[in-house]
This record gives structure tokens, sequence and C-alpha cells, in this order.
């Protein structure tokens, strides 16, 4: 974000060469407390009294150097003094916290697993993470014990962090700063971090007493925000208050996944670029009107305060905005060169005051991100200026870049993906990021006073949502927009390490015209390779099994771009993957054969930039989380839920379905919801394809009990329940499959498929295909038969 001051200097940002003084220390006291959190306390102190000697014995071996420039000595002698003191500074900080994390009376309770009473502060916001299927999710609560009663009574005093895991309700509404008392039983921490223990909390917490009033505040102003987005389109309306304040609970997963595969997910998260957008307009302002330096930069501290209020002064929200006020404050007072320095003296400050900060992927990203729009951004901008870029478009151009470059090894080595479609997404939403995040804390400050008016400026406010949740939706639908990586640490260093070596070796103006031939060429020469050549779907298909892991998810051609969905697999992105490869813009039917979650948890994703005409759904209700997972899906889409008894028929295009199961309720068998199954056969281009949920062998012995067994005959079979052994001979015999189709994961733990049911089909004559192995499988009607064909591989043979 260019700034008057910044306007005004032209190039100064770039005039003088980075003051790197206190970089050597910040990044020796992070890797040194990052190290030491690997380690127990007298570990963590010996490496670093190693370190620090040998950083001081380079440190005097350049200081007498007397014989070399001065420049050279003043430079690089002092930065070896300032990498030792930075080992010295970090090493003990860790160690210091660490002996309090390691104390006995706690690292005891937790290693018998006791039950105890524990007193607790909420140190953040409680995070869900996904659950077993059929399960309540569980919530992840960062906390500090205060103190415990242990399982004979004794009492305990301690400070130290713990990591509540809690599936009650009543432990949603936690603000940080709660005081509470819990029950449940200690256990160890994985290592890594500061965390003291694990409480498996057994109910709902005692809330001793209320939030401080800045958590009341948030709350309220936050509250206030999700009422005035409330009227709002979905997208829009769960977006805005997750682009505002981080709070992304309404957040839809279509969005959300949209957002993930175009690299836009910082965006959902409170980071320093909030905080350089509120403190930036208001320092626009200050300017605009005149105020001095001091007076701007008193109106930027007031700005900030307010606005950590507003999102909650966890400690995420206070390192994202020391990260993002360096910049500003330096530009502020008038003097850019002291941004770097500022940096680095922050980075040392938050890892000696919280070591465990130095283990955090969002504070690593922080700091990069800032890092490069130090470093990178002012020198790419004024580049492109001298070759005859407008100021605004330069600018524009080199911020997401900068930013992307150096946070793309961290991103790397957590997703194990490298996006492509990352800079220019980020490029086409700069323009809207501001004005929503401007007008979406305007909302919730006038929230309370005036709540037509909040409701109106977040209606302005939905408009460049909007904006970002079209980039995001059509930058997923690219293809090859993301390329697979190395993941974790090696990955993450490894292009770092290319990140480096690319742009020392682009200083040369050689090698910068070979890298942007080669990246023209590649572009050129592979994207439409993957457009135009992709071979998928085949010719004539009739059915396709999409390969989505453990789970089902069946794709019947009506016409062109339209198709009839029977499942959506457990994750939206696979299903999503699996339609878009096919081209499918619009669903006539989806048919929910159960409400497990291996077969709805997709759901999400066959909305996805799509319309669904009907859902169908079986009459058998449980389990009730995947029936309210589908309703929503339904509902938010406005897709008409129908419920239909066996006979139940449906035409569309060149599809013709009929329900032949269950038969009626079963109860009491080995699995009621699985037993309960949807059973269909479809017909399409005169290929009669049986689909049997997962259906075992009770329902399958109840259809035949009540049926003729020609009314099973099928060409192809989507074998039931993942091939497991469950299944009745006499239904496989009716059936006399030519082509049977396995939905499996791989390398899952139920033993799916069962060798015994995959050579009993082969010996009936029927080609077996798997999706664990053979990816997105397909059953076509050619000139000369019945054949298959494999995603992975080259067109199958003739059945």
């Amino acid at each position: 974000m260019s700034t008057p001051a910044e306007s005004a200097s032209g190039t100064a940002l770039t005039a003088d060469p980075p003051d790197l003084r206190l970089a050597g220390l910040a990044v020796a006291a992070w890797l040194n407390a990052l190290a030491g959190l690997y380690l127990d306390a007298p570990s963590a102190l010996l490496m670093a009294g190693v370190a620090a000697a040998l950083a001081a014995v380079g440190a005097l071996h350049l200081l007498g150097l007397l014989g070399r420039p001065r420049a050279v000595v003043r430079r690089y002698g002092w930065i070896a003094v300032a990498v030792a003191l930075g080992v010295v500074c970090g090493g003990t900080a860790t160690a210091a916290r660490l002996a309090v994390r390691d104390a006995p009376a706690v690292r005891v309770l937790a290693e018998q697993r006791a039950s105890v009473t524990a007193e607790l502060v909420v140190r953040d916001d409680p995070r869900p993470i996904r659950g077993a299927p059929g399960r309540p999710a569980t919530l992840l609560v960062p906390a500090r014990l205060v103190g415990l009663v242990g399982p004979d009574g004794q009492r305990i005093s301690a400070s130290v962090r713990v990591l509540a895991l809690a599936t009650d309700p009543a432990w949603r509404g936690l603000l940080p700063g709660q005081r509470l008392a819990a029950e449940g039983r200690l256990g160890l921490p994985r290592g890594g971090d500061l965390t003291a223990a694990v409480l498996s909390a057994a109910g709902p917490p005692l809330r001793r007493g209320p939030p401080s009033w800045p958590q009341r505040a948030a709350g309220s102003l936050r509250d206030g925000l999700q009422r005035a987005c409330a009227p709002l389109p979905a997208e829009q309306g769960g977006l805005l208050p997750g682009l505002v304040v981080g709070d992304t609970s309404r957040l839809l997963p279509t969005v959300e996944e949209d957002f993930r595969a175009t690299g836009m997910t910082h965006l959902n998260a409170v980071s320093g670029s909030n905080v350089a957008i509120v403190v930036g307009a208001v320092l626009l302002l200050a300017r605009w009107s005149r105020a001095g330096p001091w007076l701007a930069a008193g109106l930027c501290a007031v700005a900030l305060v307010g606005f950590v209020i507003l999102v909650r002064p966890s400690p995420s929200v206070v390192r994202a905005g020391t990260m993002g006020a360096i910049g500003l404050a330096a530009l502020a007072a008038g003097r850019p060169r002291a941004a770097l320095p500022a940096l680095a003296a922050a980075v040392t400050a938050l890892v000696l005051v919280d070591p465990e900060l130095a283990g955090d992927p969002g504070f690593a990203l922080s700091v990069l991100a800032t890092g490069g729009l130090l470093l990178l951004a002012p020198r790419w901008r004024d580049g492109l200026r001298r070759r005859g870029v407008p100021a605004g478009l330069a600018e524009a151009l080199a911020v997401p870049a900068a930013a992307q470059l150096a946070c793309g090894p961290v991103v790397a080595g957590l997703s194990g993906t490298v996006s492509l479609v990352a800079v220019p997404a980020n490029l086409l939403a700069v323009p809207a990021i501001a004005p929503a995040t401007v007008l979406g804390v305007l909302a919730a400050m006038i929230s309370p006073l005036w709540p037509a008016g909040a409701e109106f400026v977040a209606w302005l406010a939905s408009w460049p949502a909007f904006w970002l949740v079209l980039v995001a939706r059509h930058g997923a639908a690219l293809p090859a927009g993301t390329l697979p990586w190395m993941g974790g640490v090696p990955g993450a260093l490894l292009l770092a390490a290319l990140t480096v070596a690319l742009l020392v070796a682009t200083r040369r103006p050689v090698v910068r015209r070979l890298v942007a031939v080669v990246t023209v060429a590649v572009v050129l020469g592979t994207l439409p390779v993957r457009l135009v050549a992709r071979g998928w779907p085949p010719s004539g298909w009739v059915v396709v099994v999409c390969a989505v892991g453990q789970g089902d998810a069946v794709v019947l051609p009506v016409a062109t771009g339209r198709a009839v969905v029977v499942d959506a697999g457990p994750e939206p992105a696979a299903v999503d993957g699996c339609l878009r490869r096919l081209g499918i813009r619009e669903v006539s039917l989806l048919v929910v054969s159960h409400f497990h979650a291996d077969h709805v948890g997709g759901v999400a994703g066959v909305f996805r930039g799509r319309r669904v005409g009907e859902v169908l759904t079986p009459a058998w209700s449980e389990p009730e989380t995947g029936q309210e997972l589908v309703r929503a899906a339904a509902a938010g889409g406005r897709a008409r839920l129908v419920t239909a008894p066996a006979g139940w028929t449906y035409r569309v295009g060149g599809v013709a379905l009929v329900v032949l199961g269950p038969p009626y309720p079963l109860r009491g068998t080995r699995s009621d919801p699985n037993n309960n199954s949807l059973v269909l056969r479809a017909t399409v281009a005169g290929v009669r394809i049986l689909l049997p949920g997962d259906a075992e062998s009770e329902e399958q012995q109840a259809l035949l009990d009540r049926m003729p067994p020609s009314a099973f005959r099928a060409e192809v079979l989507k074998v039931a329940h993942h091939g497991s052994a469950y299944q009745d001979g006499a239904f496989l015999d009716a059936v006399r499959p030519a082509v049977a189709l396995v939905p499996v994961g791989t390398g899952n733990t139920y033993g799916h498929p069962h060798p015994a049911l995959l050579a009993r089909l082969s010996r009936g004559g029927a080609r077996v295909l798997r999706t664990d192995t053979d990816g997105d499988v397909a059953a076509v009607r050619g000139d000369s038969g019945l054949a298959v064909v494999a995603r992975s591989v080259r067109p199958g043979t003739q059945s």
C-alpha cells in the first residue's frame, strides 16, 4: 500500500541497501527457539551455548580483520555479534519456558492420564476440527492452567499452557480471557510447542465470572457485524465477517474450498494486511487533513488498538497487529529505512516473549509477507515504473507478487502443492480487499448504535466481497491451477533455496529473459494440452465412478454438461474435481443413498458453481448429522428435497431411474443406515446399471424375497459398500454383471475390497475396476459393445 510519503520520496526506498544489522539477531533467536521447542530445558541451554560460542568465534574473527575495508568490518562483524546475541537470548528464553512446561507436578499427572478438575483461562477462540463420521465435532480450546485438583484431592497451583479437547456445545461460546472450571482427563501433548498437557473435557465448562470488558465489547461488535450481514446472499454474507474479523462460522464450504485452491485463504484470517488496511486508511485521512507525523502516528495507534479489540486480542491477533503496524509506523515517522530493523526487532521481541511463535506457521507467514513487502515490493515497483508502468498499477503488481513469493515456501511445505493461480488471483483481488475491509469495520462499529445503517454499509461491502468470490470461483476452476510438491520441511527448504537462487540469478538481464521465455513456453505449451487433449471423459460413457477416497460418487450423463449424481463422497473438493473433469455444469438430480459421511460429506462440492434441480433422499434419517448436512446444502442451493419409496421412477434426458429398495424399513441389522440404502437401477443408452449404495447382505436378501431375480439384472454393477465381505451370493448371481466398478479408498483400514468378493466377481465373468488403483473409472458403450476406461491409464479393454 503506497502512502503520500512514499510517493513523494520517489525511489527513496531503494536508494540505499537495506539495513540488516538486526536481521541476524532476529533470525538467530527465531531458529534457536524453534529448535529448542523439541528439546527439554537442559538440552536447549546446551545447544544455545554451543551455537553462541561458534557465533562468537566468528564475530571475533571478523572484527579482527583490520586489513579489510572498514565498511566490511562494520557490516559483517556486527551482524555476527548480533547472531551470537540472538542465539543466547533465544535459547535462554526458550529454556526458561520449557522448564515451566515440564514442571513435574503436572507432567506426572499427564503421564498417568489422571482425572482432574482444572481451573483454566481461555487464551484463544475455540476451533472446531472434523470429527469421525456420525460423531460431533471436537473443539480445540487453547487455555492457561492456573490450578487443578488431582485424583487424590491434592491441589496444585501452576501457570502452564494446556489444550482442552471438548465436544460439548457449551464450549463454543467461550471468549479469550474467560475463566472457567472443567473436569476431564489429562494426557501428554504431541510436543513441539509450550503445551504442558492435553485436557480431554468430560462435559460442559463451569464459568467463573464474565470475560473482560474488551472481550465483551469485541463480542458485541462481532455479533452486530453478523446481524448486519444476515440479509446478504449466503456467499458474501459468510465471507465478509471472515475478511473483517476472521469469523468464518458462516463461510460456505464451497467458498472456503475455492479460496484454498487459489491461495486466498489468508483473506479469511486476521493478518498484518488487515491491520495495514485499517491503519493505512486512518493514515491517509490524517495526511489529507494535514496532520503532522506525531499526530498521524497517534491516530494510527488508536485505530490499531481499536481494531485489535474488535477482532479479539488473542495471541494471533496481537502478532498480526505487530507485523502489520511496522511498515506504517516507520513511514509515518518519516524514516522508511527503519522499517526492516523494526521488523527484526519486533520478531526478536515476540519470539523472546512467546517462544512458541517460532513454530507457528501463521507467524512465519506474517513475517515473510511483511519482509517481502519491505525488501522485494519497493524494488519491483520502482523497476516497473522505470519501464513505464503507471505508479498505481506497478504497486498493485508488485505487492501481491512479493508477498506470494516470500510466503510460497511455507505454503508449499504445509499443503504439498505449488499454486500457479495464486499470484494472478491475489492480484485481481487487491482492488476489492481494502473497500470490503474498511466498510466491514465501519458496519461493525456502528451496528450497536444504528443497525439499519450497519446493514446498508454491509450491503455496500458485499459488492467487493462478491468480486472476491468470483475470482476464487473461476481461479479454482482453472485446470493445472496447482502442482504437486514435496511437503513438510524438506519441501519448504527446497522451494526457498530455488526462490533465492532465482532472485539472485534474475539480477542478470540474460537470465531474466531466459526465465520469461521459459515461463511463456510452459504456459503456452502445457496448458492447451490439458484443455484440448485431456482424453476425459471418454466418448460414449454411460457411468463414471469417481475416485473420491473411501466413499461413493457416481455420475450418469443426461446431456452435455448435465448429469445425475448418486452420492457425494467424503470431501467437497474430490467430488467437485470429478464433476469438473467431466464438464458437468448442472445436476438434474442428486441422489443420496444414505446419510453416512462417506456418502454425504462432499455434498457441498456437488453444489459448487452448479445448479442442482432436486435432491432424492432415503426415508431412513440416521445419522442425523448427515441428514442436516444434506438439508443445509439443498437449502443453500435452492434445490427441492424428495423422499421416494420403492417403485419411484424418474426420467431425464437419456437417464431412466427406478428405486428398487429398501422394500421396507430394516431394523436390528449389522448397520441399519447401510441396510436402508436406496437401491437404484439406472438405464443409460440401453445399458442397465445397478447402484446398491452400501446395502449389505440383509437388505440384499430382503430385496430378493420381494422381487424376482430378473429385476436386478444389470450389465454394470457399482459394487455395494466399497467391496466389503457382507454381500449375498444369490444377489450377485441375480445381477450377473459384465462390469463391476468398486469405489474404495487407498490404504483404508476396513480391508475393502474383500479379496474373496473380487475373486467371485471375476469368476462370474465381470471385468473389475477399482478407484484406489485405477482412479476415475467409466463404463463406455461403443460400436463393438461395452468397454471400461480408467482415467489413470489408457482406454481399457472390451468386455
